[in-house]
């Protein structure tokens, strides 16, 4: 059955696919940045720095995915998951890559930049904060699941989306005794602890999505992709 929320959520998207001209709202259509990074990476610590500047933009979502494929240098990165490293490998397919890197940013999908390049990458996100949206993410936690309503803008045609949803904490510091960084103290911001994916959309009709929020998450993003690793058309988080 369709709860009270589920209603005025599905009456959200339906008004904004359906109203003439509608302008985007920029703040409610953030760009994503995801920042592929190592604890065992010397190059890293600048473009996490920079992260976490981006990080207090209410324009960006920032995430930073740490890679497994480092850790062979002698010091294991807590925040390694495998499925972080096969996200970055779904990018290097898309562009035609032959290797993955660190620190790399990828910035709403389409942009793949080293991520200590900071003149490069603001430029990427300037330019993908005045794109159109191709999607309207609506969400909230409620009685313990998150509840998450997308839409597609006035005149948008049918695509083969998917829905993730990602959870994320600000962990306490990093005493790294070991590797590249030894002896450094890293401090990182939106570090992803889980990376679901919530279904799939066909980009033309509203729709509303249900998931339990994730336990011990500081905050979760929910991102609408073309594809499993193509252009990102709309996201929004939510802090706890």
């Amino acid at each position: 059955m369709t709860g009270p929320f589920l209603r005025r959520l599905l009456l959200l998207a339906l008004s904004f696919a359906a109203a003439p001209g509608a302008a985007p709202l920029r703040a409610q259509t953030p760009v994503v940045v995801e920042l592929f990074t190592s604890q065992g990476c010397a190059s890293c610590p600048p473009a996490d720095a920079l992260l976490a500047e981006l990080a207090e933009r209410p324009d960006v979502i920032a995430l930073s995915l740490h890679v497994d494929y480092w850790d062979y240098l002698g010091w294991r990165d807590q925040f390694a998951r495998p499925e972080h490293t096969l996200r970055q490998k779904a990018y290097r397919d898309v562009a035609g890559a032959r290797s993955l890197f660190t620190p790399q940013m990828v910035v709403q999908g389409r942009e793949q930049l080293v991520g200590s390049r900071r003149d490069k990458v603001l430029a990427a996100v300037a330019a993908e904060s005045r794109r159109p949206p191709g999607a309207r993410v609506t969400l909230r936690a409620a009685d313990g699941a998150l509840e998450v309503a997308v839409a597609p803008p006035e005149g948008g045609g049918p695509r083969a989306c998917v829905i993730w949803a990602a959870a994320y904490d600000n962990p306490p510091p990093v005493a790294i005794g070991a590797g590249e960084n030894a002896g450094r103290v890293a401090v990182y911001r939106n570090v992803v602890r889980s990376w679901m994916r919530l279904g799939s959309w066909n980009g033309a009709e509203p729709r509303v999505f249900r998931a339990p929020v994730p336990m011990g998450a500081e905050g979760v993003a929910v991102l609408v992709q073309e594809g499993e690793a193509g252009p990102i058309l709309g996201a929004a988080k939510l802090d706890f």
